[in-house]
């Protein structure tokens, strides 16, 4: 006798739009449908497909990760689909340009004396 495999929940879910009601992230998803479409960057799918996730799913990430990433980069543009958070162990940000979703609060303060 073998063993008897239920399939029905064999089916993978996979979003086609956000569930958020945010127009914002809305205009977001419109625009980068657009550029994911028109154009040949994988850039641009990733960014659409991120836009897409679950908030548990967007981990936030800190100012001092973002800046140890672009030790070597500093005319790079950073985009976070997600929250950037503030980091106290961090004593001078530098400046850096950083397009996110969400900012911390004590974020903006440091990020506008930064520049």
């Amino acid at each position: 006798m073998g063993v008897d495999i239920k399939h029905n929940k064999d089916r993978k879910v996979v979003r086609i739009a956000p569930r958020s009601e945010d127009i914002y992230l809305r205009l977001l998803v419109k625009l980068y449908r657009f550029l994911a479409r028109r154009t040949n960057s994988k850039f641009n799918r990733i960014i659409l497909k991120r836009l897409f996730m679950s908030k548990i799913n967007r981990p936030p990430l800190s100012i001092a990760r973002i800046a140890r990433k672009l030790k070597n980069a500093e005319d790079k543009t950073v985009v976070v689909v997600g929250t950037v958070t503030n980091d106290l162990r961090i004593f001078d940000v530098p400046k850096m340009s950083v397009s996110r979703c969400k900012l911390v609060v004590d974020m903006r303060a440091r990020a506008h004396r930064s520049t």
